[in-house]
């Protein structure tokens, strides 16, 4: 039988209706309340807000402070005692038990729950108060402390999970349970892209030194359309996958293919009415805008001398965290609305004061000269830059303890992070922790408020950005989360 013919009789009645209900209804429904959805939003003297290319019509909410997101992820979980959170007070408990008024039951890793002690060990790091603010910032991070006053010391972050790889999908996905869109997937839907011949999302990793996987669903798309996930750009070779021709295949040959292709998709599109067609479609269309558009940007021959004395000399080297951090900056430049750096080997559980010297002396300058050159180019304003991990480190040792070298568990309970820009106040410090940086004293900040802030930032309200799933509608905050006023410019 003709494949046409045949396709034709598994056509029924209600397989027509179930792939044009949605679409007619939806244009429909957009079309008669269109004017009554703008009219909340808006003004008479405020034009409406046009979503950018691929975002859904309403978004964002309300005018944003921030255009774009850079959140530089420390996997593992860095120490807050050894860079931001000073405890003067460890030094005279050094070696003495963490009482049980402080630890109050608290749940331990496998690592450390059979140790029969848990002595206090304070840093051997020293801090002192910097800026105008007179924020306590340790001598591992000299560049960040020049920044302070740009920053946002949040120091009461606490998360549910106490492992590395359900503390890291919570902190993307906002659960601990992988399956969900990532943050950065949850903005390509919603905001959609500025720049169409690149990505909405992009993704840069650099090892650290460190272990701990990361898997490529921490930047997924979940239950979204796949066209939404994160692009991972790549150190080695193309900085995307298969972006090159391949021999005796040129531009104008992949033109006539991808035009063939596309007519074949669209017929299968209007025959099925399966979105991940139109996901394929839209994401050959965007390889191939991308062979132009990636190596210009991936092209660092024309930045100026004094860029790379900024940065660091690192940042000469492809795939090194100062690299990342320049390309950042240039993605940012070129209208990409999130772009996530992730740099492993923060989870010292022994040879801390080795280690975390390394990490910091490798992501130190980059960080601080991202903010300062942000700043200078006058884009700081509307790109929100997150620094920090999935966790912080327990107050006691964990394994031996010695004059000079000690190691530190997971703990969930407390942990520091900075933000800056993007509607963020500069210069303060949210929150505080007790004398054992063990517990929060005052205004704690779970993950989902912070993910709630960073999308009211960019002018979404979070509980209104869903996606309809199952039969439930599903958001990144998942039932809870606040966003935190008090950060807010």
């Amino acid at each position: 039988m003709d494949p046409f013919q045949q396709s034709s009789l598994l056509m029924t009645r209600r397989h027509f209706f179930g792939l044009n209900a949605a679409g007619l209804g939806t244009a429909a429904l957009a079309f008669l309340l269109g004017k009554d959805l703008l009219a909340e939003e808006t003004s008479p003297q405020q034009p409406p807000i046009k979503p950018a290319e691929g975002g859904l019509p309403g978004l964002p909410h309300f005018a944003p402070k921030a255009k774009r997101v850079i959140w530089l992820f420390q996997s593992g979980g860095p120490s807050q005692m050894e860079l931001f959170d000073y405890k003067p007070r460890l030094a005279e408990l050094r070696g003495s038990d963490l009482p049980d008024s402080i630890r109050k039951g608290q749940r331990l890793t496998g690592m450390t729950a059979s140790q029969d002690r848990f002595p206090v060990v304070s840093s051997i790091y020293k801090f002192a108060q910097r800026g105008h603010s007179g924020a306590w910032v340790s001598e591992l991070m000299p560049y960040t402390a020049k920044v302070v006053d740009e920053l946002c010391l949040i120091k009461s972050m606490h998360t549910e999970a106490i492992n590395h790889d359900p503390a890291i999908t919570f902190f993307q996905t906002g659960a601990q349970i992988a399956g969900r869109p990532s943050i950065g997937a949850w903005l390509a839907y919603g905001l959609g892209s500025e720049n169409k011949d690149l990505p909405a999302f992009v993704v840069m990793i650099t090892q650290g030194g460190g272990d701990q996987p990361l898997y490529d669903r921490l930047w997924g798309s979940g239950f979204l359309p796949s066209k939404y996930q994160g692009v991972k750009f790549r150190s080695v070779g193309d900085p995307v996958l298969f972006l090159s021709n391949p021999p005796g295949f040129d531009s104008a040959l992949r033109r006539q293919y991808l035009d063939a292709l596309g007519q074949l998709d669209h017929i299968k599109l209007q025959e099925f009415g399966d979105p991940e067609i139109a996901t394929r479609i839209a994401q050959y269309e965007m390889a191939f805008r991308m062979q132009s558009s990636v190596p210009e940007l991936t092209d660092l021959s024309k930045e100026p001398e004094h860029v790379f004395k900024l940065y660091g000399e690192d940042a000469k080297k492809p795939g090194t965290f100062a690299a990342n951090c320049l390309l950042a900056r240039r993605l940012a430049e070129r209208g990409v609305r999130f772009i996530q750096l992730f740099h492993r080997g923060w989870d010292q559980h022994g040879k801390l004061p080795r280690d975390i010297a390394k990490q910091a002396k490798a992501t130190d300058q980059a960080s601080a000269a991202l903010i300062q050159d942000l700043k200078a180019r006058g884009m700081l304003e509307d790109t929100l830059v997150v620094w920090g991990g999935e966790f912080g480190r327990t107050v006691y040792c964990q394994g031996r303890l010695t004059e000079d070298d000690y190691g530190r568990d997971h703990h969930p309970r407390c942990f520091t992070m900075w933000l800056a820009g993007g509607g963020i106040k500069p210069g303060i410090v949210h929150g505080a922790t007790d004398d054992y940086s063990y517990n929060i004293t005052k205004d704690p900040v779970h993950v989902h408020d912070l993910q709630a802030t960073v999308l009211h930032c960019l002018g979404i309200d979070h509980t209104r950005l869903t996606f309809k799933y199952q039969g439930r509608h599903f958001r990144l905050t998942d039932v809870s989360g606040n966003v935190v006023s008090k950060v807010l410019a």
